[in-house]
């Protein structure tokens, strides 16, 4: 009797411990399902940071390297110095071709200022020549005006020949005077119109000077700038991360020499596949869980979603029309940021670690 009572009891037991399996288990479907109405999460989600590439404008060899792996620097801080020799020596010689415009200014100025004293000379010249001409233009009408009369005398016998002939001489003297000052007047004329002439090339010469001048100090700035290229500053505050480049060490225009997490707030790209983006939306409220600090949950928001699948941005995208398609369910890119960026938690995240994102879709 008591042997069969126990298998009885064991029956008993086993239906109350599947009962509690069926009901535990019925419950936790309940409320997945429950859930999954008002939620949408995946682990598929990374923090993520603005990350600034440090980046020569020069090619040269590395000089000095003054930051350390893991080191905060400030922005505008010193981080490489390049040797600079070769590039001290374009400024020179810009320098150099900025003195040689400068003195053929100064040559053409002191040209035009020649010019300028040549002109008024020759001006002055030709007013005291003007003077010269109107007085002997009074001396050969007055000598014209003793011949005429001398003239006359001399056929009534008045005069003797030898003082015709004084008259005629004086005559002739005082045109041949006026001849002389006409024909210098001419000479310092055409003597101005060249001196003239010289005063607007050396002008044109001060013009093209001056833009010569302006070129060379261009040249020089330009020189100075690319000469400060050799030393590379820190684009933004944040941390250095995998420097790569050793003093003596060549290194090229572009090449990537390091890295500079910036120090703004992190945020999350979460990748949910597309058949759970139906009803979510900017604004929603999100629920962050970073593997790095278990049992803690950061509150965040959606703030925006990507243009395209990750699919589309990849080296090599897929090719659906090459007639190998195979249905694969997509993932969309979504931004998460954090509600309160001053949080000690979210301080501490760093790019790349993993996180769970729950989205509440009420």
């Amino acid at each position: 009797m008591q042997e069969t009572s126990a298998p009885k009891k064991r029956s008993k037991g086993f239906v109350i411990v599947l009962a509690a399996l069926v009901i535990g288990g019925g419950a936790f479907g309940i409320t997945k399902y429950v859930h999954g109405l008002h939620h949408e999460e995946t682990d598929n989600a990374q923090i993520d940071a603005n990350v600034s590439p440090v980046i020569p404008r020069v090619s040269g060899y590395v000089k000095e390297v003054r930051v350390k792996d893991n080191q905060m620097v400030k922005k505008g801080d010193t981080l490489v110095i390049l040797d600079d020799r070769d590039l001290a020596l374009k400024v020179q010689s810009a320098q150099a071709a900025l003195l040689t415009a400068e003195a053929n200014k100064n040559a053409a100025q002191a040209s035009t200022q020649a010019a300028a004293a040549g002109i008024s000379t020759a001006e002055a010249q030709i007013g005291t020549i003007d003077a010269q001409i109107e007085a002997a233009k009074v001396n050969v009408w007055r000598a014209n005006q003793d011949y005429d009369r001398y003239a006359n005398l001399i056929k009534d016998h008045s005069i003797t020949q030898q003082q015709y002939e004084q008259a005629l001489a004086a005559k002739q003297s005082a045109e041949r005077q006026l001849d002389v000052l006409q024909r210098q007047k001419t000479a310092a004329a055409r003597q101005t119109n060249v001196v003239s002439s010289q005063s607007t090339a050396t002008s044109k010469q001060i013009s093209l000077a001056d833009a010569a001048i302006k070129q060379r100090e261009t040249d020089v700035a330009d020189a100075q700038l690319i000469q400060s290229y050799s030393v590379i500053l820190a684009p933004e505050d944040g941390v250095l991360s995998k420097i790569y480049v050793q003093p003596g060490q060549y290194v090229n225009a572009g090449q990537s020499l390091f890295s500079v997490v910036l120090s703004t707030t992190p945020w999350v790209v979460a990748n949910f596949k597309e058949t759970q983006l139906n009803k979510m939306k900017l604004g929603q409220k999100v629920s962050v869980k970073v593997d790095a600090f278990p049992g803690k949950e950061l509150e965040a928001k959606i703030t925006s979603f990507a243009p395209a699948t990750g699919a589309k941005f990849a080296l090599l995208p897929p090719d659906n029309a090459s007639g190998n398609f195979v249905k694969v369910v997509q993932r969309l890119p979504v931004k998460i940021e954090f509600t309160n960026p001053n949080d000690e938690a979210v301080q501490k995240l760093r790019p790349g670690m993993n996180v769970l994102v729950d989205v509440h879709l009420d």
